[in-house]
């Protein structure tokens, strides 16, 4: 995986709570268009880069329930990730959970 790959703890950590979780809802909104059968490589590449964005939020929180729930959520993504076909409603659920973690982020919940 290169995109991400630069990005650093330091450097992640200056990003507030909300924008992490909207950077991180903004890779699964493009993993929203690449539900296709033939988009599956392109789909992984866009959930390997949304485990990149979880686990470097986890990295820099400090808030341990925050960690937790979001390495609950990284579990639905990684599942995604493995699945051998994709399933939009599982993904959009996966979404909107995202989208639930902060009040910032819920806001969006209407486009997805």
């Amino acid at each position: 995986m290169t995109q991400h790959a630069s990005l650093t703890p330091e450097r992640w950590a200056r990003f507030s709570i909300d924008q992490q979780v909207l950077m991180i809802a903004n890779e699964m909104q493009r993993a929203s268009s690449l539900l296709a059968p033939d988009d599956r490589p392109s789909r992984q590449r866009t959930y390997e880069r949304v485990l990149r964005l979880v686990d470097l939020t986890v990295e820099v929180q400090a808030r341990r329930t925050f960690r937790r729930e979001l390495l609950r959520w990284r579990d639905l993504v990684a599942a995604l990730y493995i699945a051998p076909h994709a399933d939009p409603e599982a993904h959009r659920a996966a979404f909107r959970c995202l989208l639930g973690f902060r009040p910032e982020a819920w806001r969006q919940v209407s486009f997805i």
